[in-house]
């Protein structure tokens, strides 16, 4: 059975860090391309985070550069979002994907995961 289960959200003071961590079964990550996005209330899904699998390079938003960092343990078969310095405007419930057209586009059949909550507040 295909799965992505995300796990370590939470709620966090601004200024903090939290780690995401996408648990992949069913298939093998490294065979896609793989994304993080998040979706505020009231607004639409977004690309966080994106990586190819052809030439792995990494997409960061630009509200997310130099804070959030992507990275995948292939042994584990696990993708990973560390979020430092957070800030109350990244409050979301974050989601991995795998299966990517045009780099941040999750494709009709790709691969969801449930989502976990994130919230940055004082």
């Amino acid at each position: 059975q295909v799965q992505l289960v995300e796990s370590g959200g939470g709620l966090v003071q601004p200024g903090g860090s939290l780690k995401l961590s996408c648990a992949a079964s069913g298939f093998t990550l490294d065979d896609y391309d793989l994304g993080w996005f998040r979706q505020a209330p009231g607004k639409e899904r977004e690309a966080v985070s994106c990586i190819t699998k052809s030439d792995g390079i990494t997409y960061y938003s630009r509200s997310v550069k130099g804070r959030f960092t992507m990275s995948r343990d292939n042994a584990k078969n696990t993708l990973y979002l560390q979020m430092n310095n957070l800030k109350p405007e990244d409050t979301a419930v974050y989601y991995c994907a795998a299966g990517l057209v045009n780099g941040t586009e999750v494709e009709e059949n790709g691969y969801w995961g449930q989502g976990t909550q994130v919230t940055v507040s004082s």
